[in-house]
């Protein structure tokens, strides 16, 4: 096996945890893994992989040897991507990260038409609502509500904009009545979700008037789902981005509330390595999806004002 091999091997072993799966990865037997992981050590002159009976764990330069064979490797992929067929036909594993709601309700509906484009194409999609770092996690995409990176090697491409939204069900307004001001929120159950900027306080505004309003939860969550289906359950008033409850506004399964006032907007973005030459894979799912997104015109449905009220 050659360097490229033997980093490759490493990388594997690395992200799976485990020098069997990461060997049946690669087409190898697990003695010939081995053997071949032992061979880079001894190159190097350093341990990269402790291993017990329970675990297998990497060491201080096991983790910096993986921080910069990823690099290569992709670097290498990039090369490759940029001459040969691939550039046509997108091939390989896209790896994309979204909050739930977003991989739910706007990523999962269109990998069907996706993967029937480019049919070699396999698609993971890692769910989490706290921000994954790109390269530690080796993502190809992120689906960011952030309008900039700590990082200046990642670029950003914007999607759309978005409302935060009060919203409850029929059901509960019909129990406990519908405020008519913000001052009536002190009296209402409120569903809060805990990743957001600030989130036990509102700050809303009309014209040139700002006022801050306190918001304990009756329930909070770090999930917008567990929010969202509690509010269709009737538990309280939804504090969420248009693009998680427009289509329950639509649906009338939940009912805007104080929509004469604003909230703090989102933008949607897309986060990707930047690199001089994109894989065919990340180049064809950003254009998809921004396509799309144009086409269904969210930001216009997602930052218009529902009921005036």
């Amino acid at each position: 096996m050659d360097r490229w091999g033997e980093m490759a091997l490493f990388v594997q072993v690395a992200e799976t945890g485990s020098l069997s799966r990461a060997a049946e990865a690669l087409g190898l037997s697990n003695a010939a893994a081995s053997r071949h992981l032992s061979a880079l050590e001894e190159r190097l002159g350093a341990r990269l992989v402790e291993r017990n009976t329970r675990r297998l764990y990497l060491t201080e330069p096991g983790q910096e040897f993986l921080r910069r064979s990823r690099a290569i490797l992709a670097d290498l992929a990039d090369a490759e991507s940029a001459v040969n067929a691939s550039t046509l036909n997108p091939t390989g594993t896209l790896r994309i990260t979204a909050s739930l709601s977003f991989s739910v309700q706007h990523i999962a509906p269109l990998l069907p038409e996706y993967t029937r484009r480019y049919p070699n194409v396999s698609v993971h999609v890692e769910t989490a609502n706290r921000y994954l770092d790109l390269i530690d996690n080796n993502i190809d995409v992120a689906i960011r509500t952030r309008e900039s990176e700590p990082d200046s090697n990642i670029t950003v491409r914007r999607l759309a904009e978005t409302r935060r939204i009060l919203t409850a069900s029929p059901g509960y307004l019909a129990r406990m009545g519908r405020p008519a001001a913000l001052e009536d929120l002190a009296r209402h159950h409120l569903l809060v979700y805990t990743y957001s900027l600030n989130p036990h306080e509102l700050r809303f505004s009309r014209g040139g008037e700002t006022t801050v309003v306190p918001a304990k939860g009756l329930l909070e969550s770090n999930d917008g789902q567990v929010l969202r289906a509690a509010a269709l359950d009737g538990l309280g008033i939804l504090i969420q981005p248009a693009y998680i409850v427009y289509e329950d506004i639509v649906a009338g399964r939940l009912v805007p509330v104080l929509d004469a006032w604003d909230l703090p907007r989102l933008t949607i973005n897309l986060a990707y390595p930047s690199r001089k030459h994109l894989t065919a894979k990340v180049r064809t799912f950003i254009d998809f999806l921004a396509e799309h997104f144009g086409r269904m015109a969210y930001e216009r449905k997602w930052t218009q004002r529902f009921d005036p009220a």
